[in-house]
């Protein structure tokens, strides 16, 4: 398991605090990608520049793929944009990935045989190594997910990822949280012009 692959389990855990945004939580799974492939020597962080180092082959059939699309030309590419580039959509090819592993399954609310799903993971090794890594507020993993909004106070222990490529990244990943959010924000209020627009006064 990649630590993408353990926020993802941790951001489908029960709970009201729990309910991360899709675009959010993409962001933040390309964030771990470069951590774990940092970790792996795969890469090296420059500034706000990713510089990849060696040929690299994760096991990880999703942190190949990540590997594999790095730009290796300069100008590097900044963290920022390869967030936003290799984030769309990731948190769907997550899910798909862990479903096929049968680390997730689908279970839908309440009684009835038509309400909605909801995707909740399973118990197996997997969910269990990413729960001890929460449990043991391992810095990575909790300042990613403080990132997306699930926090359990980790935050406010003064312990962040430690090295300085991981923290440049984290702090990307806030940084474009914080954009998306802003985006969100914007689009709403003029959607609601718009519909006070056609209402009339």
């Amino acid at each position: 398991m990649t630590t993408a692959k353990d926020l993802f389990i941790i951001a489908m855990e029960p709970g009201p605090e729990r309910a991360v945004g899709q675009g959010d939580l993409s962001l933040a799974l390309a964030g771990a990608e470069l951590i774990d492939l940092i970790g792996a020597g795969a890469l090296t962080v420059d500034g706000d520049r990713i510089v990849p180092g060696g040929p690299a082959a994760p096991e990880d059939q999703l942190l190949g793929e990540a590997a594999a699309r790095l730009t290796r030309q300069p100008p590097h590419e900044r963290i920022e944009d390869w967030l936003w580039r290799r984030g769309r959509d990731l948190s769907a090819a997550y899910q798909a990935a862990l479903e096929e592993d049968g680390e997730l399954t689908r279970k839908r609310n309440g009684r009835l045989p038509f309400g909605p799903e909801r995707v909740e993971p399973v118990d197996t090794p997997g969910r269990r190594r990413a729960a001890g890594r929460w449990e043991a507020k391992e810095p990575v993993l909790a300042a990613l997910a403080s990132a997306v909004g699930i926090d359990d106070g980790r935050s406010d222990d003064g312990s962040g990822p430690g090295d300085d490529a991981a923290t440049a990244v984290v702090a990307a990943v806030h940084d474009a949280v914080m954009e998306l959010e802003a985006v969100r924000q914007r689009r709403a209020i003029e959607n609601a012009a718009f519909a006070n627009l056609w209402r009339g006064p």
